[in-house]
């Protein structure tokens, strides 16, 4: 399984952080290893003082695909999820100071939480999904796909003419703005039109 990440697809989160706006998606990529296992919490690493997260809609590949067209990208998944890009920042800065690549600040272990899958059937379009993060109870990251850049169908027709997909690998989609540093005691909640579809703990 790998998990293939795309960066500034909410153009309210590329204005918080002062980026410039791609003319084409961002891809980065995190290895199994970031996946968090749950009920296991987050446990901020020590080489971070400032680690963010990032609450995106993520979708499973459901068959091998690649050269896929967008009109067919459908077909390519069945579920849908939200789930957590954790993000060194002050890595992050580091390293694009210096025009290095994202890895170190993207990739740890543990870097990433996916949420519990669930049927795409449910939704009357994909083009408009809600999601939320809650932390302690208090909402702190909102977001709906009519607002990607670039939509769920399009990510993976573009991903898929440079990496081969796989059945169970994973694409998270973009976080919209209002990242923010996590801290120990941290309760993070993770929502898809209102179902809590994960609850995470920051130690």
């Amino acid at each position: 399984m790998k998990l293939i990440c795309i960066g500034r697809n909410y153009a309210n989160h590329i204005e918080e952080l002062n980026n410039e706006r791609p003319d084409e998606p961002v891809i980065f990529l995190k290895p199994d290893t970031a996946v968090l296992s749950r009920p296991q919490p987050f446990i901020i690493p020590d080489f971070s003082q400032d680690i963010h997260h990032e609450i995106e809609l993520v979708v499973k590949i459901n068959k091998m695909g690649k050269y896929i067209e967008p009109e067919f990208s459908y077909k390519y998944y069945d579920e849908i999820t939200v789930g957590i890009d954790f993000t060194a920042r002050d890595v992050q800065q580091r390293l694009k100071e210096k025009g290095l690549p994202w890895e170190k600040a993207k990739a740890f272990d543990g870097s990433a939480i996916i949420g519990d899958f669930i049927s795409k059937k449910v939704f009357s379009s994909l083009e408009s999904i809600n999601f939320e993060l809650t932390n302690n109870g208090i909402t702190v990251q909102k977001g709906n796909s009519s607002l990607m850049l670039w939509k769920i169908d399009e990510l993976i027709s573009y991903v898929s003419q440079y990496f081969t997909l796989r059945t169970g690998d994973v694409i998270f989609t973009g976080t919209p703005a209002g990242v923010a540093a996590v801290k120990p005691g941290d309760v993070l909640e993770g929502y898809l039109e209102q179902q809590k579809l994960f609850r995470l703990n920051i130690k």
